[in-house]
């Protein structure tokens, strides 16, 4: 139901909710022959709130006194996933790989640059790139 392209998977759908299926809608109604009808669209400030829950909260990167930490909340079909931070000079790809599948989303092992490493890699503002991979069990 948040994810707003739920709501235009068929066209009698689309013709209920009215609204743009990429925006997140503030109100959607509930009552009489408007029910099902986004509305408010773009004054929510919701791409930033949407944005915020796929980086953080799936994704995992988080980012706190110059430290990053990645803790995905991920479906256990998703096998991979990239991210691109950069910091300052310094670009982090990070590569999260979820080969089993167990759907636990704990973190078996942090590689940095090939070596392990905890769970909390200080950002650096350097001109270089940094390799991370996370490996969940």
């Amino acid at each position: 139901m948040i994810n707003p392209i739920e709501h235009a998977r068929t066209k009698d759908a689309i013709q209920k909710y009215k609204v743009e299926p990429y925006a997140i809608a503030a109100d959607i109604y509930g009552a009489g022959n408007i029910s099902g009808r986004g509305g408010w669209t773009w004054y929510t400030g919701s791409a930033s709130w949407y944005y915020q829950a796929g980086i953080e909260y799936i994704l995992g990167l988080k980012i706190k006194n110059k430290c990053i930490e990645i803790k995905p909340c991920i479906p256990k079909d998703w096998k991979e996933y990239q991210i691109q931070y950069k910091y300052g000079n310094t670009i982090y790809n990070i590569n999260v790989k979820n080969l089993n599948g167990s759907g636990n989303n704990e973190i078996e092992k942090v590689l940095v640059n090939g070596k392990e490493s905890e769970n909390k890699i200080s950002l650096e503002r350097k001109e270089k790139v940094c390799h991370i991979e996370v490996i969940l069990k």
